[in-house]
């Protein structure tokens, strides 16, 4: 093996490690609660019952690995502040941060009904 496929061949195992490492961190970061609250409300919509509740799992955990948690709990506040009415809730609804983080959560949850449902 030459010098140029050793270099090559680490990079690529380095990259795959920190790849590894990343989802699972990134599954891994969304605590207990939250997950737990994203099921209720979910099965609340989709008929409280036992294959609710599987869907529901699902939906949060490809969520989970598809958005990091804080951005997660940004676009949650952005979507329900934004239905304040009035000048407090268009605080909410006109930045491009603001619709950034709820784009991302309604990409995420789309990915997850295309998965789960």
């Amino acid at each position: 093996m030459t010098a140029c496929s050793r270099s090559l061949l680490w990079s690529v195992l380095v990259a795959a490690m920190g790849i590894g490492q990343g989802r699972a961190g990134d599954l891994n970061d969304y605590p207990t609660s939250a997950r737990v609250d994203y099921v209720f409300g979910c099965m609340k919509v989709n008929g409280d019952t036992h294959t609710a509740l599987d869907h529901c799992s699902c939906s949060i955990d490809v969520i989970a690995s598809l958005l990091p948690y804080e951005r997660y709990v940004t676009a949650e506040a952005v979507i329900s502040l934004a239905q304040v009415p009035g000048a407090f809730g268009s605080m909410f609804r006109s930045p491009e941060q603001s619709k950034s983080a709820a784009n991302d959560l309604r990409r995420a949850q789309a990915e997850a009904e295309i998965r789960c449902f």
